[in-house]
């Protein structure tokens, strides 16, 4: 089915589809509150834009002070079906009115065994599949590891420059980037070895060579025998949305199946239609032997799953995975709903449609802004990385004031990268031709100032 996107005219849960503001952004409400938040809530917690939500539907956040924003972020690439979509509201009501928790351990139910039952059919490769459901990204990938060593026998774990994994002592150790997420909370986890990233604006490498490079200087680290896993996006998040070039992750993958080295697909943010395949390894025909999904799984309900070759899953001894949380009955509610919505509303498609648009209408603006270094990415998951023109020096100033500027007009984008130099667009696949416009006109406004007095 196609998918028909909303237009300005239309109301999504409560909410039109258009932006208005009615007081600067932040306004007085939302700087009440930031103040009660700044004497309550812990200094470790950031907050990217402090306009309090009090309501969201389809595309569209309205905060406290009824400032309509248009949402080009989903929650770092959560709500993928949009805001208050109906049959997730209506999954998560009903279930909710039935009981909220039992945990599955003690007492099963049968929406974590048809949400395991879906991710065998929807993930990759048709081989038998076993799934664990968890709560967040940062869980699956510990899991993952977990497996994988029981699996081998082996201990060492693969990651990659620029790779981001989650905020606990192992997945800090597998991520790259120190400051925020690894500055003064060590020692890490041991027996983790990084490998250089294909990152075509940067190393100007094929995807064969780039891949010989990460093989040479993982065998330089560690006796490939002690390797259990490979851990790697497909398309870094954090790290700058960045597309390895074709050929590293099949090459990879291809390494890791010989050596007996267990291949993890970190799928987090790439997972569910992001890319405009339902997963993002599928566009280079990887098929992994574990694939960790969470944001988009569940239109906003904390839910999180490894899922893999059975005989790899089912490799550790019983009532070694779980967890109280572990694929709570309204998120598994909401993960179905979720991926009927997806499936039947044809969101796959409507990813790689709004990739095409919103690449066409920034390459023209890249055209007039040699401060765009590169653009790229995949269906709905666009980046603008940003560089002193001229150069490929990273400019993350440049990023932060384009941030502000279209924030301060009621368009949330995010930052990202290991150099704070990356803009990244991550909208809900149902946002409206119109509303997706406006976003994109307010974007280009901002980039083109850039370098202006």
């Amino acid at each position: 089915m196609t998918a028909t996107a909303p237009s300005v005219d239309q109301i999504v849960n409560g909410v039109p589809q258009h932006r208005r503001l009615v007081t600067t952004v932040p306004g007085p409400r939302s700087l009440e509150l930031l103040g009660r938040r700044e004497a309550t809530v812990a200094r470790g917690v950031s907050v990217m834009l402090p306009a309090f939500i009090e309501r969201a539907g389809g595309a569209v956040l309205v905060d406290v002070d009824g400032n309509h924003l248009i949402d080009l972020g989903s929650g770092i690439a959560v709500t993928g079906v949009g805001h208050g979509a109906r049959r997730v509201v209506a999954a998560v009501a009903e279930q909710a009115a039935s009981f909220t928790h039992t945990c599955f351990m003690i007492n099963p139910y049968e929406g974590y065994v048809a949400v395991a039952e879906a991710l065998a059919r929807l993930t990759p490769g048709d081989h038998e599949k076993r799934s664990v459901l968890l709560s967040s990204g940062a869980e699956g990938i510990e899991n993952a590891v977990k497996i994988a060593r029981s699996y081998t026998r082996r201990s060492a774990v693969v990651v990659f420059e620029h790779g981001y994994h989650g905020r606990t002592n192992l997945t800090m150790a597998l991520t790259a980037k120190d400051m925020p997420y690894k500055h003064g909370f060590g020692p890490f986890a041991p027996e983790v070895y990084r490998a250089p990233l294909s990152y075509p604006f940067r190393d100007g490498l094929t995807g064969e060579q780039a891949v010989a490079r990460a093989i040479e200087a993982i065998e330089e680290q560690v006796d490939v025998d002690d390797v259990a896993a490979i851990v790697i996006e497909p398309i870094q998040g954090e790290g700058g949305f960045i597309v390895p070039a074709p050929g590293f992750l099949s090459g990879l993958a291809a390494w890791a199946r010989a050596n007996g080295v267990v291949f993890v697909a970190d799928e987090v943010q790439t997972g569910f239609a992001r890319t405009g395949a339902m997963f993002a390894s599928e566009h280079e025909g990887v098929v992994p032997d574990l694939i960790v999904t969470a944001k988009g799984i569940a239109g906003g309900m904390p839910l999180s799953a490894v899922t893999g070759r059975a005989e790899i899953m089912d490799a550790p001894h019983v009532g070694g995975l779980g967890g109280t949380y572990g694929g709570n009955p309204v998120a598994c509610a909401a993960a179905l709903a979720t991926i009927a919505t997806i499936e039947e509303d044809g969101l796959v498609d409507r990813a790689a449609a709004l990739g095409a648009t919103i690449t066409a209408r920034l390459r023209a603006v890249q055209e007039q802004q040699p401060a765009i270094g590169d653009l790229r990415g995949r269906g709905a998951m666009i980046a603008v990385e940003l560089v002193r023109p001229g150069t490929t020096d990273p400019d993350p100033l440049a990023a932060v004031a384009v941030a502000r500027a279209c924030h301060e007009q009621g368009v949330v984008v995010l930052t990202c990268g290991t150099y704070g130099n990356v803009l990244r667009l991550l909208p809900p696949f149902v946002i409206g031709e119109e509303l997706l416009a406006d976003a994109l006109d307010v974007l280009s406004a901002a980039l083109l100032a850039l370098g202006r007095p």
